[in-house]
């Protein structure tokens, strides 16, 4: 089967374009991705190396997602976080633009590297990238974390393993992946002027912490969806 592929576009006011294109391997959903070989000195495994990592230093020379961030970071590095733009996302199946401000747009494409970049903690991301949705919004995000979750113990199950129906070991996931958003941006303020690329970190981390306030609800907000209605 052929590889995904997703193209980011970012046009500016000014005519400036700036594209990106993410290749991810069908059957591994890893980004195909440059070796590392000329990766910036922030990028190290040790740099600021998250709490929660368990790649070892010794064997591993750079952070998988730091690499594939690299050229990104480097692109918007003096670019503010609320400068407007139109954000396209062309992928197989459809394509996908919305005017709106940088932050966003790097928080959509920014959300895909790091859960296809081979980080051990952020694997659990990865079939969300399989269906990638640009722009998510809250409602959006938490609908499809809880969803994909349920449906990767419904597998576990036919496998005859220890399945997680009642959404007992969401929490300690998205607390690792919490600490990995912060690792990441202990990174990117080392390497960035402006805040784009910090402030898209950020979006991402504030979605993680919802999902966490809306399992002690027991997810309330998205009851009303399945309830139903007199005819």
């Amino acid at each position: 089967m052929k590889n995904i592929i997703y193209e980011y576009c970012f046009s500016f006011p000014s005519g400036d374009n700036r594209n990106f294109v993410l290749e991810i391997d069908n059957t591994t959903l890893l980004l195909l991705s440059p070796s590392g070989s000329s990766a910036p000195a922030w990028s190290r495994l040790s740099y600021n190396q998250c709490d929660c990592c368990p790649l070892s230093s010794a064997e591993v020379l750079n952070c998988p997602i730091a690499v594939n961030l690299a050229d990104l970071v480097t692109e918007f590095k003096q670019t503010a976080s609320y400068d407007s733009c139109l954000v396209s996302c062309r992928s197989m199946e459809r394509l996908v633009t919305k005017e709106t401000v940088v932050q966003d747009g790097l928080s959509s494409i920014m959300g895909l590297i790091m859960a296809t970049s081979g980080c051990p903690i952020m694997n659990i991301l990865k079939p969300m990238a399989r269906f990638h949705l640009p722009f998510a919004t809250i409602d959006e995000s938490l609908f499809r974390s809880v969803s994909v979750y349920l449906l990767r113990q419904y597998f576990i199950y036919l496998d005859q393993g220890q399945s997680d129906f009642h959404l007992e070991n969401v929490k300690s996931y998205y607390d690792k992946i919490e600490k990995v958003n912060s690792g990441i941006l202990r990174r990117i303020k080392s390497a960035t002027r402006l805040d784009a690329d910090r402030n898209a970190i950020v979006i991402l981390n504030c979605l993680a912490q919802i999902l966490h306030l809306e399992l002690d609800d027991n997810l309330q907000s998205l009851a009303y969806i399945f309830k139903e209605t007199p005819l």
